[in-house]
């Protein structure tokens, strides 16, 4: 023993043989199971607040998501009513430049 000590090889790691692959699998398994029932364990019930604030936030969100929808209608509500506007100005500026029957300023056929 003494010459090993000399030698350092008390902490000399030896080699293992390979282990059986059904082991392994068994073995995560049990690690896996474990650590689920620890887990379950140590759950702590949700505060009174916690839950309050999720609710809060759910709602807050159902409420600017509403918002945002309502305010894209309108937008595209106030873009509609801005195009008609444009058409109705382009078929008065036309009118105004036809000159017996013949058009001075061509427009295309969109606002005719």
């Amino acid at each position: 023993m003494e010459k090993a000590l000399l030698r350092g090889q008390l902490y000399a790691y030896s080699k293992l043989d390979h282990e059986d692959p059904e082991e392994k699998k068994h073995r995560q398994a049990q690690f896996l199971i474990h650590k689920v029932l620890f887990q379950g364990d140590n759950l702590r019930r949700p505060s009174f607040l916690r839950i309050r604030i999720c609710k809060l936030k759910v709602k807050i969100g159902k409420r600017l998501k509403k918002l945002r929808k309502s305010v894209l209608l309108g937008i595209s509500a106030a873009r509609v009513g801005v195009y008609k506007r444009v058409i109705i100005y382009m078929k008065a500026w036309k009118r105004l430049f036809q000159y017996r029957g013949q058009t001075i300023v061509s427009l295309p056929s969109v606002f005719a």
